[in-house]
């Protein structure tokens, strides 16, 4: 199907980042999209989010980089500290050589800033509709298009569909089918004032203390005005998918033996949420005739490169791109668009794990990659780096 012979919307279950990035990205190509999100408001929750050049390439080719970029904060170093010891392991500048040599900063922001940023490009369109209060439960593909239907049994007719419903996505687990991994990974996250944070600590960087089987990430969000923490720890318990209230004793004997710099933030918080952490084995197909996914639903991964929403807003481009370059025809983009990003997301969903291994390790582990990285120049971490920063839109479909 052409898209100047759409007959019906590009269903998009899912109003977050990844569903509102893939509505932008397809609009900008002349499709009409109907955004289909279970809340009831169009929003976004959660804490601060950090943005490699990467985010802000997709951000720029949809258009709305400028307005993500007003809400950021730059940051000059991105730094790893041994929380057992207090020595620092790696200070990476983001400065004027890193911007250099991959087109476009490192920043820090906060999750609803870049929502915003996304939904005020969207508001822009007539080419794009909300419905809320819609809980998507089934889909179905028929000769020419698809049907959505909702817990309530309302059904919505579409020419195509996106999943962009997150890391529980309904639409994965009627495709795919997969179980979830549980990493056993617990994750606190809390957003502190500023008058509230230790001035002596109130650094223009995320920066991550590592310890074992655990770590504390802080960073500034909105101009300075908020210090988003983080602390995730290995649990001693068993867990299950999901999200709750979080006590702060839970979090305090996770991290007797720290260092007091990082210590002293874990009693700061006055509320917790808890994340009991996992994501799912890469697959090689997330396309579906007329049904694909996006995202969190078709690559959920752990938080360690902070690469979620970054890889989301990647899928958005490319699925852009993959509709642009066939012509509108929207089953055989879908193919395109799994096809140049199945490996490269495996990729970031496979190196999240390995790094969160290596911030967690302890005793001999713990030492060698101290040793490792220990007087590593910025260059040869902008190298390593090269893979994951280095993106492009003009090049997205080369996979």
């Amino acid at each position: 199907m052409r898209i100047t012979t759409q007959s019906a919307p590009v269903l998009v279950v899912g109003g977050g980042i990844g569903g509102l990035a893939a509505a932008l990205a397809l609009a900008r190509e002349g499709c009409h999209v109907k955004v289909l999100e279970q809340a009831s408001v169009i929003g976004e929750i959660g804490a601060g989010v950090q943005f490699g050049p990467n985010a802000f390439a997709a951000l720029d080719a949809l258009g709305v980089g400028e307005r993500a970029r007003a809400h950021a904060v730059y940051t000059d170093h991105m730094m790893m500290i041994d929380a057992i010891d207090g020595k620092t392991v790696a200070d990476i500048p983001v400065g004027d050589a890193f911007r250099r040599r991959f087109g476009n900063p490192y920043a820090v922001t906060h999750r609803a800033d870049v929502h915003n940023s996304l939904l005020e490009g969207v508001r822009e369109t007539d080419r794009i509709e909300f419905v809320t209060a819609t809980r998507i439960a089934e889909v179905t593909q028929t000769a020419d298009g698809v049907i959505a239907m909702d817990e309530q049994g309302n059904r919505f007719h579409g020419c195509a569909l996106i999943g962009a419903d997150g890391v529980k996505s309904a639409i994965r687990q009627q495709l795919v089918g997969d179980p979830p991994r549980v990493s056993g990974h617990v994750v606190y996250r809390a957003v502190i004032d500023a008058e509230h944070f230790p001035r002596d600590m109130q650094w223009n960087a995320p920066v991550l203390w590592v310890g074992s089987n655990c770590h504390v990430v802080h960073y500034p969000v909105r101009a300075g005005e908020q210090y988003n923490l983080v602390v995730t720890f290995h649990s001693r318990q068993q867990e299950t998918w999901g999200v709750s209230d979080g006590s702060q004793a839970e979090v305090l004997s996770y991290f007797e033996n720290i260092d007091t710099r990082p210590q002293r933030l874990l009693s700061l918080p006055t509320t917790w949420r808890r994340w009991a952490t996992a994501d799912r084995e890469p697959i090689a197909q997330w396309t579906y005739g007329r049904i694909t996914l996006l995202g969190d639903a078709a690559h959920p991964l752990l938080q360690y490169l902070a690469q979620g929403a970054c890889m989301a807003m990647e899928d958005a481009v490319t699925l852009g791109a993959a509709v642009r370059a066939c012509d509108g025809d929207l089953p055989r983009a879908f193919s395109v668009y799994q096809d140049a990003r199945a490996t490269r997301t495996a990729r970031v969903v496979l190196s999240t794990r390995e790094f969160g291994r290596l911030c967690h390790a302890s005793g001999m582990e713990r030492l060698v990659r101290n040793a490792l990285w220990k007087n590593r120049t910025p260059e040869r971490f902008y190298d390593a780096l090269e893979w994951l920063y280095g993106w492009k839109a003009e090049t997205c479909l080369a996979a």
